[in-house]
């Protein structure tokens, strides 16, 4: 972990200069995520790779380790030698398998050392057009009406989609089914056919139905608006007051990674995020909150996160077989 006192005494003298450390980086950089070739985690990773790479003087190579909602690549990252060398990139779904505890090879919080935050995004809440539902609280009102009937699309059982849309049924106290499809573009398809009442997105995914008048958005489940959809209200704002489930991305290496190893990646990874061209490509992906925010602040990101999906998974009795 980053302490304060490390963080202070290293700013102020040469990083890396330690013998015990070299020259790090002498060679290449793995950085891991946990899921297919050419979906968001991985283009988010090859975005990162090459401008991390260019400031560290040695390539940063994306190795994409998918299967079990990201576990295999969480479960190699928290056994690879602690040298700066291996990397991973972790999303909220790191949090959402930690609260579900089946079958973990890890543990989610002491075998990772979390270096940086990259971006915070939301969900949004959308609608076929002919949905007579035309905001929010008329869905929910749907949804009491007809308790079951009312169904939300996600990304598959036990992802971060599925639980932001079991606790928007738990703060408004309704209960719309769920119906997990294999990623957003398979439930944003049955949506478009009428398969699904609603369903739970994120707004990248789903912008293009947006613009052209095929899906109507109701919320987004972060605190402020999106950027990309500046006219459509938070859920807190539409009909849960205090409603906030976004989710994030960022860099961890294995636990522990020496802390100028951890602290000149997190200035790199500040610094690459800020850059304009990054920073407007990330918006274009995730549209999201894009920070790095200082050493130390990911790791209690984490802990609340899985502490909060835990206690909905419990209270709702949410199981990972659906």
């Amino acid at each position: 972990m980053i302490t304060r006192r490390a963080t202070l005494g290293l700013l102020a003298a040469p990083l890396l200069a330690t013998p015990a450390l070299g020259a790090w980086p002498e060679r290449p950089i793995r950085l891991l995520h946990g899921f297919g070739p050419g979906g968001t985690a991985d283009i988010l990773a090859r975005l990162l790779a090459q401008p991390m790479g260019d400031a560290l003087g040695q390539p940063v190579v994306v190795e994409p380790r998918p299967g079990a909602g990201g576990n295999i690549a969480s479960a190699q990252l928290a056994r690879a030698p602690a040298d700066g060398y291996t990397l991973g990139l972790l999303t909220g779904g790191h949090a959402v398998s930690a609260a579900f505890a089946q079958g973990l090879t890890f543990d989610p919080l002491n075998d990772f050392d979390f270096v940086a935050l990259v971006v915070r995004y939301a969900f949004v809440v959308v609608v076929r057009a002919d949905n007579p539902a035309r905001d929010l609280k008329a869905l929910l009102d749907q949804a009491r009406a007809q308790p079951g009937r009312v169904t939300f699309g996600s990304a598959g059982v036990g992802s971060t989609h599925h639980l932001v849309g079991e606790m928007l049924n738990a703060t408004a106290g309704v209960q719309m089914q769920h119906v997990p499809y294999r990623g957003d573009a398979a439930g944003t398809t049955a949506l478009l056919a009428g398969e699904v009442t609603a369903m739970v997105t994120t707004s990248v995914g789903v912008l293009p139905h947006i613009r052209s008048g095929a899906v109507r958005a109701l919320a987004v489940s972060s605190a402020t608006r999106s950027r990309l959809l500046p006219e459509v209200p938070t859920v807190a704002e539409a009909a849960v007051p205090g409603f906030e489930a976004p989710t994030w991305a960022g860099i961890a290496g294995p636990r522990g990674l020496p802390e100028p190893v951890a602290l000149r990646l997190h200035e790199v990874i500040a610094k690459v995020i800020a850059e304009p061209t990054i920073r407007r490509r990330l918006d274009e992906l995730l549209d999201g909150e894009v920070d790095a925010g200082r050493p130390g602040d990911m790791r209690p990101l984490v802990a609340r996160e899985i502490a909060r999906w835990r206690e909905l998974i419990q209270r709702q009795g949410i199981r990972m077989n659906g």
